[in-house]
């Protein structure tokens, strides 16, 4: 079996789960995940979306929000959702600097902000 394979069997088997369990966090955050791997940034904003209503005080939720809207190209909201996830205690500096999905925010002065403030509260 492929990992595309792999991918598409995880995606149907949550699926199926959260069908019976639509507030199922832990099944929202894979999922979220799993359809980004897979290509659907659409499909995996969606659920970002979903978790941050499920768990509207954590950061990594609003962490991959704003990983899922950069990829969708909004980074004005992406920004405003890095900086909840900032205000909410998001503790990751060196993550947040190579992060992939946040490559389109790494030109934007509001970027460097937030990460200035990731650093130097990691060392607080």
């Amino acid at each position: 079996m492929s990992r595309k394979e792999d991918t598409n069997f995880d995606i149907a088997f949550y699926e199926s789960v959260l069908r019976r369990d639509p507030s199922y966090v832990d099944v929202v955050e894979l999922l979220g995940g799993l359809y980004t791997k897979a290509g659907r940034i659409a499909d995996g904003l969606k659920m970002d979306r979903k978790l941050v209503r499920l768990l509207p005080d954590n950061d990594t939720a609003h962490y991959n929000l704003a990983c899922s809207l950069a990829l969708c190209k909004r980074p004005t909201e992406a920004l405003r959702s890095l900086a909840k996830a900032v205000d909410l205690g998001y503790d990751d500096a060196g993550w947040m600097e190579t992060d992939p999905d946040l490559e389109p925010l790494r030109k934007r002065k509001a970027f460097a902000v937030l990460l200035a403030i990731v650093q130097k509260n990691e060392k607080a």
